[in-house]
């Protein structure tokens, strides 16, 4: 990439894709001894999709909340994405995704400074953003929400408490293997 842009600027992102919904998330939970715990359960089956873009070395997150994982909301996804991070002449973006078939697909549009890199399939545990899933759900594990919007509400919060966190990010997401200098 460097040979292609060599007097550009480049760095190496992953991207990922997390279904939340109203289904719960159950979690075990310290108790006194001989009480249950009680937890509000009702399952519905209404999805929104947060979409995650993370620089393992720096800890910098990028997210959005969308209500589907398509290639219409990837595209949004990737031209907001582009624009937060400056992509574009001077500063070019290398971005790690899975093989999902709106990454793959040849009607998505990807923005200027953008390429895409697809790992190969079965691999999740090459996939850094993976690795945020577990932080992003521990506000909403053993709650109950009244409907979408309150969730949203939620995650968005916990997003940008992560993203003040890059050495949590940078924790859970730089692999020993990952590239350093992109």
């Amino acid at each position: 990439m460097q040979q292609t842009y060599p007097h550009d600027a480049v760095e190496l992102w992953t991207t990922d894709q997390h279904r939340l919904g109203l289904k719960p998330i159950p979690r075990r939970v310290w108790y006194r001894r001989g009480q249950r715990p009680q937890a509000v359960v009702q399952h519905r089956y209404q999805w929104c999709y947060l979409y995650a873009f993370v620089h393992p070395p720096s800890g910098r997150t990028f997210w959005l909340l969308l209500p589907t994982a398509s290639i219409r909301a990837f595209t949004v996804a990737l031209a907001e994405f582009a624009q937060a991070v400056g992509a574009g002449q001077g500063k070019q973006i290398l971005l790690v995704c899975d093989g999902a078939g709106w990454h793959v697909s040849p009607q998505v549009q990807v923005p200027a400074g953008v390429h895409l890199h697809r790992l190969p399939p079965y691999a999740p545990e090459l996939q850094p953003a993976e690795r945020l899933w577990p932080l992003t759900n521990e506000l909403l594990a053993n709650r109950h929400f009244a409907d979408l919007d309150a969730l949203q509400t939620v995650q968005a919060q916990r997003c940008l408490t992560l993203q003040a966190m890059p050495e949590v990010i940078r924790a859970h997401t730089n692999f020993h293997w990952w590239p350093q200098t992109a």
